[in-house]
């Protein structure tokens, strides 16, 4: 198995099985994706705009100090330089410029042409950009990232000594009138970015997302979950009341379908069953009267076969009925112990001088309708004792099944004939002795009892001797 295959196992194995689970997993996940691209995209531009625009501010503020310093007598200069420096920009007057050459990439020499244009009296303007966001942590000579270490000891104020232990961002040197320059030297960074901010708006939008979430799916997996418990249910053969017909449009189209299909299956059953018993009961009469006129043939061995084969008869249609009533009886769903049931049946089975060993007593839950199905299990622990001897019966509990192995030490069932005896009236016993095997209707009503409760049974030849009959059923409570 390849490394991928193996990822996607066990991805496969991790990933929830249930609706809500799964949509609020993925629209977490969707929102910390689009958090996660939107910071590497605005968070970016956000700086970018935080500098160009301290750039600007300090830019213009360094034009008005031009203008007033130019109109301001010496002895308030220095003062008037002091109180508009900062902590990230300092100004000063100096003898040489602290940007020694005009700059000479395109962004600085349009910032240039720009601060040219709006002093009054056409200065020289000299700009250096040492550090670009946009191009990386500098984009200048080596010799220029240190330009402010090249102003005089004497000449430096005490803002710059401060700042001069931070990286350089720009340099502006803009020249007076009496020769002297006016610098500008500025260290500037935006504030570092802060994570806890977006931490704490990502844990409320997805909080938010899976109360709407949770709200949502509940309301369209609780009436699911409803439509799947009652399936199972009818499945069973137990009597179900309509399921209320709530949440959105599409799942109350699902129930009204479900409890019309309900409504159909019951009405159509009942009809069959009703139509069955009525026919058996009927046949009473015209078999009752053939038999006693048959009684008046004065050929004894046609009499003998005629009323032979009317006896047949009579007893089919009592065992019709008889199926077709308790078929037709609603017995109410309960829940009991399988093991116990078979038990009993052993118990029984034994007392009447046969041989049934239950070998796991382990107690097993399970809600069905007890009388039918502890019929089922007698007609299938009598038919081995009938034909195979020795019964051995197991219980074990499956997955969501249980399963009831019943053995015979037999002759077993020719392979071409397993699933022709669950057909009624299908005897492998041709005749029609009712001491060799009855009429052909046992194991077609436990096949069809067996099925009211949404299970399965499957006959098997066993590899030395004897028939192996598997009855699965669902619902272990």
């Amino acid at each position: 198995m390849t490394f991928l295959k193996r990822v996607t196992r066990f991805a496969a194995i991790l990933w929830p099985q249930k609706l809500a689970t799964q949509l609020v997993l993925l629209l977490l996940a969707a929102i910390i994706a689009a958090q996660a691209i939107s910071i590497l995209i605005f968070q970016d531009q956000r700086r970018i705009a935080m500098v160009a625009l301290a750039r600007d501010n300090i830019l213009s503020r360094a034009v008005s100090l031009a203008e007033l310093v130019r109109d301001t007598p010496p002895d308030l200069q220095t003062r008037i330089l002091d109180a508009s420096s900062s902590q990230f920009a300092v100004f000063w007057l100096g003898d040489t410029p602290i940007a020694p050459e005009p700059g000479q990439s395109r962004f600085e020499r349009r910032l240039q042409d720009f601060l040219e244009e709006q002093l009054a009296s056409g200065q020289l303007v000299h700009l250096n950009i040492h550090a670009d966001e946009k191009r990386g942590p500098s984009r200048t000579k080596d010799k220029d990232r240190e330009s402010w270490r090249s102003v005089p000891k004497d000449e430096r104020p005490k803002q710059l000594r401060r700042i001069m232990n931070r990286p350089e961002d720009l340099s502006l040197s803009i020249k007076l009138a009496d020769d002297q320059w006016l610098n500008l030297a500025t260290s500037y960074r935006p504030p570092p970015a802060a994570f806890l901010p977006l931490l704490v708006q990502l844990a409320l939008t997805a909080l938010a997302i899976i109360v709407i979430i949770a709200f949502a799916v509940r309301r369209v997996t609780r009436p699911l979950n409803d439509l799947s418990e009652a399936a199972e249910r009818l499945g069973r053969g137990e009597d179900i009341d309509t399921l209320p017909q709530t949440g959105p449009q599409e799942v109350r189209a699902v129930t009204n379908a479900f409890n019309n299909m309900q409504e159909r299956l019951t009405r159509f059953v009942r009809d069959r069953t009703r139509m069955l018993a009525a026919i058996s009961h009927d046949l009473r009469t015209p078999i009752t009267s053939l038999r006693l006129r048959a009684e008046f043939i004065d050929d004894d061995e046609n009499r003998e076969k005629m009323i032979e084969t009317l006896d047949d008869m009579a007893a089919m249609t009592e065992a019709t009925l008889k199926f077709a009533k308790e078929d037709a009886f609603s017995e109410p769903a309960e829940e009991v112990n399988i093991a116990a049931m078979l038990d009993a049946i052993a118990q029984d089975q034994r007392d009447l001088g046969f041989s049934c060993d239950l070998q796991d007593k382990e107690p097993l839950l399970l809600v069905c309708r007890p009388v039918s199905l502890k019929r089922a299990f007698r007609n299938l622990i009598e038919n081995g004792n009938r034909y195979g001897g020795p019964v051995e019966v197991k219980v074990s509990r499956e997955a969501d099944h249980i399963l009831v192995r019943i053995s015979d030490q037999g002759p077993g069932v020719p392979e071409d004939r397993l699933q022709d005896i669950f057909e009624p009236f299908v005897r492998l016993d041709e005749s029609r002795n009712e001491d060799t095997g009855g009429i052909g209707l046992g194991l077609a009503i436990t096949r069809s009892i067996v099925h009211a409760h949404g299970g399965t049974i499957t006959l098997e030849n066993l590899p030395e001797r004897g028939l192996r009959v598997t009855v699965s059923l669902p619902g272990i409570a």
